[in-house]
């Protein structure tokens, strides 16, 4: 067994949406910035992108639950930076926000790209960014053609 995709990640006619946190703004316009990169690498028309933001990770599972709730979009990315300070509310927030994202996918049934990205130091989060958002938006694809596939040869639950 491979452990490529199998299928080609071609994302055209998908329907997705783009919840990005405000906090850490300039890491957050990178992670942005790649997950656009890798949706038009893949073939997704910019009519069918929806974009919204939030103050901050914590306030992402609430978003992506509102566009879940519509059941309009094959796929979401959720996007944000949170970045390790003095204090036990980086555990909070990276713990709280990841286990409200996974919730929101399996509850509306939708795939989901987590591009929240946690990090010790802001020179890790710079580094990592514009590909972590890449990234993310290649597994909110990936996610959405395997749900699809699974429907076709499977069917639906």
């Amino acid at each position: 067994m491979s452990l490529e995709p199998i299928m080609k990640l071609r994302g055209a006619g998908l329907q997705i949406g783009i919840v990005t946190a405000r906090f850490n703004a300039p890491i957050c316009e990178k992670l942005l910035a790649g997950a656009r990169r890798a949706l038009v690498e893949m073939g997704v028309d910019a009519n069918d992108i929806a974009e919204v933001t939030v103050p901050g990770a914590l306030e992402i599972p609430f978003a992506l639950q509102a566009f879940g709730a519509t059941e309009h979009f094959d796929a979401l990315i959720a996007l944000g930076c949170v970045i390790k300070g003095d204090t036990y509310h980086f555990e909070i927030v990276c713990n709280e926000s990841a286990a409200g994202i996974s919730r929101v996918g399996l509850d509306h049934d939708v795939a989901i790209g987590n591009g929240v990205l946690t990090s010790y130091t802001e020179d890790q989060a710079v580094a990592r960014a514009e590909q972590k958002g890449y990234e993310a938006a290649q597994a909110a694809v990936e996610m959405a053609l395997l749900q699809e596939w699974t429907h076709a040869n499977f069917g639906e639950a």
